[in-house]
């Protein structure tokens, strides 16, 4: 038998993180389900839903992360998942939205915001400022990725919306179907 758990690592961002981290995993027998990695300014976040046999603990798991050198002073969480293991009733992902263009505040906000006017569910976003090539990091870009489930029958006007604020925001629009 098996059970599923929540592995959340946060530390320093370094060069083989991700490799060492799915390395310990694998060696522990873990199967990876939904896993997510992302650099935060000069952190990183990897977290991961995990299928472990039943004879491997939570804090078997977090001690084997811990261990990997690249994660040297990482913050670790393994705990148990089972209650949202299965996500049978979510949505599928229907549309990848992509943004891009000039840094200003509310960005992300107006942009959810035209989205949930929809009753579209956002799965995944990242959201990164680009620094300027000119000096003292002040990003001028940003650049947006939504995956998003969006009802049947409310796509066309959706994307629509989507678009249109965008536009009005200065920046380019581009979707794909997955």
């Amino acid at each position: 038998m098996s059970h599923t758990l929540l592995a959340m690592v946060f530390c320093p961002d370094r060069t083989g993180l991700v490799a060492g981290l799915s390395a310990a995993l694998f060696d522990l027998g873990a199967n990876l389900g939904d896993t997510r990695f992302a650099v935060l300014g000069q952190g990183a976040e990897f977290s991961a839903v995990l299928t472990v046999d039943d004879d491997l603990t939570a804090g078997q798991v977090e001690a084997a992360l811990k261990g990997v050198p690249e994660a040297e002073g990482a913050e670790v969480s393994v705990r148990p998942y089972d209650t949202w293991a299965e996500s049978r009733d979510a949505a599928p992902i229907t549309h990848l939205v992509y943004v891009s263009g000039g840094n200003r505040p509310g960005l992300v906000a107006r942009l959810a915001e035209a989205f949930g006017d929809f009753d579209a569910n956002i799965v995944t976003m990242n959201a990164q400022p680009l620094p300027s090539g000119t000096g003292g990091g002040v990003a001028e870009q940003y650049v947006l990725r939504f995956a998003v489930a969006i009802p049947a029958g409310r796509v066309e006007a959706c994307l629509a919306t989507v678009s249109n604020t965008a536009q009005a925001l200065g920046l380019s629009y581009r979707v794909e179907s997955p």
